[in-house]
């Protein structure tokens, strides 16, 4: 019988990864914790706000949960913060961020219609966010209007769209851009048969 084989120590760079993960973790749990008691909420009252479960907020505030971009978005919508200043942990900021291909943390929806990653640092999200969207066969990402004079700017990468934005359409090819007004119902459509796939960018002024 083989003997078993010793697991390979774990790279500096995946090491340095979790750290930072677990770093924003713990000041996550302390942040929420820290909101609520200066409004006064109960878990009860914040799952209410943030439509965000009880048990997940627990286990959030006593560090033992690792959210999805969704769900932390979720808790600083109901606090009426930016994504950003929720998680903007003390300390001075690297002169590089990464955002690693298969950090499935950054993966804010994934259905029968749309992939949506986001490519902007969650603790550096302010008046810009940067999106890649990946639409499958027949799916569309359709909006309610976001906050006034926000504009979207989208590329192509590959497949063909149809943009829709307060009543005009535009069809898209890979290579195409477009920039449309975002503060009034807007629709990015896969209008071929094949996947497509867009870089968004979402402007707040």
């Amino acid at each position: 019988m083989n003997a078993p084989q010793r697991k390979p120590p774990r790279p500096r760079a995946a090491a340095d990864v979790a750290e930072v993960a677990d770093g924003l973790n713990r000041h996550l749990g302390t942040r929420v914790k820290e909101l609520r008691a200066e409004r006064d909420w109960s878990l009860e009252a914040l799952a209410q706000a943030s439509g965000v479960s009880r048990s997940m907020l627990s286990e959030i505030e006593r560090e033992q949960a690792n959210p999805t971009l969704a769900v932390t978005l979720r808790i600083a919508r109901a606090f009426g913060l930016a994504l950003g200043d929720l998680l903007e942990a003390p300390g001075a900021t690297p002169a590089v961020t990464v955002i690693r291909a298969g950090d499935r943390a950054y993966l804010y929806r994934s259905d029968q219609d749309v992939e949506i990653r986001t490519l902007s640092p969650l603790n550096l999200e302010k008046d810009v966010e940067l999106y890649q969207v990946a639409f499958r066969p027949g799916g569309a990402l359709r909006s309610a209007p976001h906050f006034e004079g926000t504009r979207e700017f989208l590329s192509v990468q590959k497949g063909q769209v149809r943009v829709e934005s307060a009543g005009d359409t535009e069809l898209l090819g890979a290579g195409d851009s477009a920039t449309y007004r975002a503060d009034v119902p807007h629709a990015i459509v896969n209008a071929g048969k094949a996947q497509a796939v867009v870089f968004l960018v979402v402007i707040y002024r």
